[in-house]
This record gives C-alpha cells, structure tokens and sequence, in this order.
C-alpha cells in the first residue's frame, strides 16, 4: 500500500483544506471587528451580532431559568394573595425590598420580561440565517476534494488494475446506497451525510421560540378556578359560582366555556388493613353535566388523573370531605336551621372540622335575637378515648363534637371571613352544668340541647360527602408539549448524529496503474469517521482489488489484501 502527494504550497494546502472542512455546519463566522473605526451603525451591527450569537441565547436561557427560582420560592401576589398578606405581615423590613424588585409578581415584572424577549429576539436572530444558509447547502453540491487528501484526519490509498472511470462509478453507487450525497467532481467523487445534524440542531431551537410562544400565551390566558359541591349540588362555569378563581392579565370572562354539572355521588373505598391501610383504593366522582343553556345531559366519572374535559376546558377531581347534616331549633321547636354542613380535612384519615353559623337561632332573656355558632369537629371512625383524630377514613364509626356559642358572629361587619371558621371574638360560650364550655360528643341521630330553653342542634342520620373540583383552562399547553418533544428529538439529532464527508479519488498513476485514494473529514475528531471510511474501503477494494507496488514482495501483498484506515500525515485519528 502506497501513498500519494502532489505538489502545491503549504498556503494553498491550507486554504484548500478549509474549504473542503467549510459549512460543516450553519454557526455564523465570527468578524473581529475594527474598534477605533466604529461608528453608531457599527456598534448597532456588534450588538446585533453578540446579541444573535449562541454564547448569549444560552446565557439568556440560564437567566431565564435562575429568574423563575424566586417565583416557585416566593407567594406571588397572582396566584395566591393570602400567602402574600402574610409574608407581608411576617417580613416587614424585607417585604418592600421585594415590591421594588418585583419579586411578589415575578412573571410579569419588568426584567423577567426583558429577559424573556431578548431570549426571543436572539433565538430568532439565530435561527433565520442559519435556516436560509443550511437551505442553500441542501441545494448545493458537497465540495470537491482537496489536492492533498493525505492531510485528512482519516485516509487510505491503494493501487488498482480496474480503470479510473470504473472506480469512480463503483464509488459513486457505493455511496448513495449508504445514503451519502454524492457526485463526480473531476478525477474524485464528493460525498457528504449527516444532515439531519444541523435539522435536529434548527429543530432544537426553533421549539424553544414554540416553547416560550407557548408559555407566554399560556400565562396570558389561563384560569383556574375550584369549587366544593357537596352531593346532589350543581355548578355552572361563571365566575361567581367559584370559591376561589385566579386567571391571566389578558383573560375575560367570555373565554369560559359554557357548561354545568351536578354531583349526583362520590365513592370512596380505602384499603382496610396492611401497610397501606387507609390508602384510597376507588375515589371517583359520577356526574351529570351538560354544555351551553340546552345542552344535552350526559353522564360521566370523574376520577384522579382522568378529568373531564369539555372544550379547552378540563375538570379535575383534588378533594373530597364530609359534610354532615344538622338540624338547628329554636326555644320553642321551630326548625331555624337545616342543611349539610361541608367540613375540610386535616389529615389523612379525614379527621375535618368547620363551622356552623346561625343568623337568627336564639332569643336571649332581654328578648334580642341572638346568633348562634358551633364550632365542628367530625370523625367519621371514632374510637373511644380518642377525641382528637378519626382512625380511618371511611364512616365506620362517625361522631360530630360540637361546642356552642352565641352572640354576634360578625358576618354584618362587611369584612370577608371563612365560612369554615368561627370567630369568636364577640360570642359567648354556653356552659353546662359545671360552669364549663359547652362541648358534646353526637352519634348520628342525637341532639344537643343548648341551656336556658336557647334551642338544640340534631346530628341527622344522614351524612353526605362532598367533592373538590378544579377547573383548568390552559391554552397553548399542547403546543409547549410538542415543542419540549421536539426540543429533546433535535438535541438527541444533534449531539449524536454526525455530519461528515468523504471523497475518493482514482487516477492513473505515472506507471499507468490506478492509483486509488479514499479520505474523511468531519466537524470534530472521533473514531466514527475513520471506522466508517475503513468499511467504505473495504467494500470498495472488493470491486476495485489492488496490485503489489514495484518495490513490494508480492506474497506480503496476497497475505494483506485489504485496505487500512491511516492517520494522515499531521493528523491525528482517534
């Protein structure tokens, strides 16, 4: 085996090497700008420049990440104010300090946003012209082969009988079956693959604009609301049928989809015993629902993870509680106060208290109607000697423990309150017998009766469940979906795909024998090239075999038939 050279300056060796290793890839050139010489139109084009570079789309990208930390630390004032009034209240030095940085509303201050559109502007700026320069390089042709292939990373020669066109031809048909773009270019074939590279690189940060484009629109137009219904109550999606409601700046009222459902059961089965005693093994909630003013009633099942969705819309099932049924009567037997009274978990075993408010319950001995209030607390698997927790989930053994109290409840005062909470502020316990607060243990069936002919309340053998729903509207997050999919196809594309060249060239040589010379070249150095240019050899040399040079034994020539990849003289080959 033999190598070839031909004659030609170390210059014009150089220059011919960079354009055979040129637009291996779509990243703009760097200009080392004149400096003193710059004007106001120069300093634009820097600008524009480091702006669209990648170095600072990724830059941006990690600011853009290290800026969203302190919206997931801190309570932001649109999503929950309660938490902010109280971190308000607990920091007082440190809460103005974060109203002038905008830390309480991070996603829409003045340097997240600035962040975020230079992030766009620059991924934008980025992608155009590597976009339209890897489109003139998908119509081109790969470049013809330098005049000294022996400089490439990777390189074989051998010497051949066959003639210089045969070889070509072989060559050429070798490459396209292995998908290579090819053609004859003078006395060698150009070929060139792995596209799909720079596709996969473009791809990446084009779903990153899709992605941010996604996430603005979703931030912008969103709303999530909840609702508890307790069994056999109804909703209908408008804005003062929601417990709690929170949406985007550019959000209206028109863009909730039109639709009502009502609660017709909940079902709840806990695994009774194990490791996992209590862990919920059915929870689901089955409902009727109808869209638009005469929609058509339907069934369905609500259930964890699987919403209802009707139009942009999807309800989500995130609670569930007791709520037992009481019966309030006045001194003289008349019923003042009768309905189910919806009680909020606090542990796992849903161990549930709230409140039970009457606005005109109780004659006092002046004659005054007097309000009465009834601090609740329900188990539903009561054990003797344990007033403090349920121990299962399920009803097994429900008790209700109230205390009694009157006076004024405050709700006339126009202060939003809780209506799960008691404030007892201005009312006055009842006390029983021993002058202590008044405070019993209920069975389903059972009646307190309030001292001094005020009344009594009645636990009814009924008790009902009630349901938690979130309604979510996110619009844009099945295009975010698809551009995260994407993102992570194309970075795969581009990390692992690469993009190469190989040429062969075949010429008679000065004793009229071929002589056959085959190089690669890729963006970076790795073993893939040399190994991929040793089998194209190898297929090669099988079509084009060689013969032994003047100056070779014949029998070492028969006893290594085939070709073998070499590093290149100066080159390095891993």
């Amino acid at each position: 085996m033999s190598k070839t050279t031909t004659d030609a300056t170390p210059a014009a060796d150089d220059q011919d090497l960079s354009a055979a290793g040129s637009q291996l890839s779509t990243a703009p050139t760097e200009e080392i700008s004149n400096f003193p010489s710059l004007g106001v139109i120069g300093w634009a084009r820097w600008f524009w420049r480091q702006l669209t570079s990648m170095r600072v789309a990724l830059l941006l990208l990690l600011l853009l990440s290290l800026g969203a930390i302190p919206g997931s630390l801190i309570p932001q004032s649109g999503i929950d104010e309660t938490k902010v009034a109280e971190f308000r209240k607990a920091h007082e030095t440190l809460a103005p300090v974060y109203d002038k940085l905008g830390l309480f509303n991070v996603y829409s201050s003045v340097w997240f946003s600035a962040i975020y559109i230079l992030l766009f502007v620059s991924l934008i700026g980025c992608i155009v012209p590597r976009t339209w320069q890897f489109v003139g390089q998908l119509r081109g042709r790969p470049p013809g082969a330098p005049r000294r292939l022996t400089r490439l990373p990777a390189y074989t020669t051998w010497r051949t009988e066959a003639e210089p066109e045969q070889v070509r031809e072989a060559a050429l048909a070798l490459l396209k079956k292995r998908r290579f773009r090819a053609h004859v270019s003078g006395d060698a074939v150009a070929a060139e693959k792995g596209y799909l590279r720079e596709v996969g690189n473009l791809a990446f940060h084009i779903a990153l604009i899709v992605m941010l484009i996604a996430f603005a629109w979703g931030q912008l137009f969103k709303s999530e609301g909840n609702k508890l219904i307790v069994e056999g109550g109804g909703f209908s999606n408008t804005l003062t049928q929601y417990d709690d409601f929170k949406s985007g700046s550019l959000f209206s009222q028109d863009d909730l989809d039109p639709f009502s459902f009502n609660l017709k059961n909940f079902v709840g089965r806990y695994e009774p015993s194990g490791p996992n005693r209590g862990t919920p093994r059915v929870y689901k909630a089955d409902v009727t629902y109808s869209v638009g003013a005469f929609g058509k009633e339907e069934k369905s099942t609500i259930e964890v993870n699987e919403p209802l969705e009707i139009g942009d819309s999807k309800v989500y099932l995130v609670s569930h509680g007791y709520a037992p049924v009481v019966t309030v009567r006045d001194g003289k037997g008349k019923v003042v106060y009768s309905d189910a009274v919806p009680l909020l978990p606090l542990d796992g075993n849903v161990t549930s208290t709230g409140a039970i408010k009457v606005m005109d319950g109780y004659r006092d001995a002046k004659g005054k109607w007097d309000q009465l209030g009834f601090q609740a607390f329900f188990l539903p698997s009561y054990v003797k000697g344990n007033e403090i927790a349920s121990q299962f989930p399920a009803l097994l053994n429900p008790v209700l423990n109230l205390e009694a109290y009157h006076g004024d409840l405050g709700v006339n005062a126009g202060l939003p309150q809780s209506v799960y909470q008691l404030n007892k502020k201005n009312l006055k316990g009842f006390k029983d017998s021993k002058g202590a607060q008044l405070r019993e243990n209920l069975k389903p069936g059972e009646t307190m009766k309030l001292p001094g002919g005020a009344g009594s309340i009645t636990f009814e053998k009924e008790i009902k469940e009630w349901a938690g729903f979130q309604t979510a509207r996110q619009p844009g997050s099945g295009w975010a979906l698809a551009g995260s999919l994407a993102a992570i196809f194309g970075l795969a594309a581009s990390l692992f795909i690469q993009r190469r060249r190989v040429w062969v060239r075949a010429a008679a040589g000065p004793d009229g024998v071929t002589v056959v010379e085959m190089a690669g070249l890729g963006r970076s150095e790795s073993a893939k090239v040399p190994e991929e240019l040793g089998d194209l050899a190898g297929t090669l040399y099988e079509q084009a075999p060689g013969v032994p040079d003047a100056d070779d034994d014949p029998a070492d020539s028969e006893a290594s038939p085939d070709p073998q990849v070499a590093p290149a003289e100066g080159a390095d080959t891993k």
